[in-house]
């Protein structure tokens, strides 16, 4: 049986994608999708200068947001026959005092008039100062030393650096307001280089469970991500197969998308994330877009 091609989770030019949004909608009317939502990263209503450095600037400029919903009507309109386009936003969660905050909310959201919002984790936020957890490897480990290493034996808290990731993940759950949670457990994005923790450990799970019940409670779609298989960083989807059952026994929907960076890993490995979420049980996926929600089964 032919199963429906969809994907929200896409990225292009006008945040950290390689392409275009019209070379991303042209790849997936090639790609035989029927439908194709962007989502580029933003950290409304704080400017992500925050946080730049001269190489270093991956959320949708706030000067830029206006051109991007431009340009996805745009498309929205030309390839009407052809695929259909969803505008939302990967929304991030950040709370500072010093700096500010921003929630994935639709509340915060509706002057921008968002198809859904996709709220996801990038940043942890410490009292000595934040970081992101999806960056490079020499990145993360220099930034987990300086946040949780023991000032006697330079030994990393992989436990606490662990535990306060998904603290932000339920805390962004618990007071936002949107459609899909992202790649709810990235901390394992660099794990298998760093070594930060075990997925086996007791506290591990426990952590997860949480983290399931919180995704249960807030009512959203979980999605499976396979972005970091085309980018090579993890084989793997996200949330791993562990998380995935947890979700399931608390009744939660998934999506497969793949958090598309490169046109040519817009299906990347849907297959396989079909396969494991009916291993684990899930007879159908749910895409959240509007007031509406559009089931696919298996």
């Amino acid at each position: 049986m032919k199963t429906e091609k969809i994907n929200l989770h896409t990225h292009c030019t006008f945040c950290d994608g390689k392409n275009s949004a019209e070379e991303m909608v042209l790849s997936a009317i090639e790609k035989n999708f029927t439908i194709i939502g962007f989502s580029s990263h933003c950290i409304y209503p704080l400017t992500s200068d925050f946080y730049k450095t001269p190489d270093d600037e991956w959320h949708i400029p706030e000067n830029q947001i206006q051109n991007y919903l431009k340009e996805i009507n745009r498309l929205k309109e030309k390839y009407s026959g052809q695929i259909q386009i969803f505008t939302g936003f990967e929304a991030d969660y950040f709370e500072a005092p010093e700096i500010g905050s921003a929630i994935p909310d639709f509340d915060v959201y509706k002057p921008l008039n968002p198809d859904f919002l996709i709220g996801s984790v990038h940043f942890v936020n410490t009292p000595k100062g934040f970081y992101t957890v999806d960056h490079t490897v020499e990145n993360i480990r220099e930034n987990l030393i300086k946040l949780y290493a023991d000032s006697r034996t330079g030994l990393v808290d992989g436990k606490k650096a662990v535990c306060e990731y998904f603290e932000a993940e339920r805390q962004m759950l618990a007071k936002g307001k949107f459609n899909i949670v992202g790649h709810p457990d990235l901390i394992r994005k660099r794990n298998g280089v760093l070594k930060l923790f075990d997925e086996n450990e007791s506290w591990y799970r426990e952590e997860i469970q949480l983290t399931a019940k919180a995704i249960a409670k807030a009512g959203v779609v979980a999605e499976i991500n396979t972005g970091a298989i085309a980018r090579g960083t993890m084989d793997d989807v996200y949330p791993s197969a562990a998380f995935l059952e947890l979700l399931h026994s608390y009744g939660v929907p998934v999506c497969i998308n793949s958090d598309c960076h490169n046109a040519p890993d817009l299906d990347c490995a849907f297959d396989r994330a079909r396969h494991i979420a009916k291993k684990i049980g899930y007879s159908e996926l749910l895409y959240p877009i509007g007031n509406k929600e559009l089931i696919i089964k298996f």
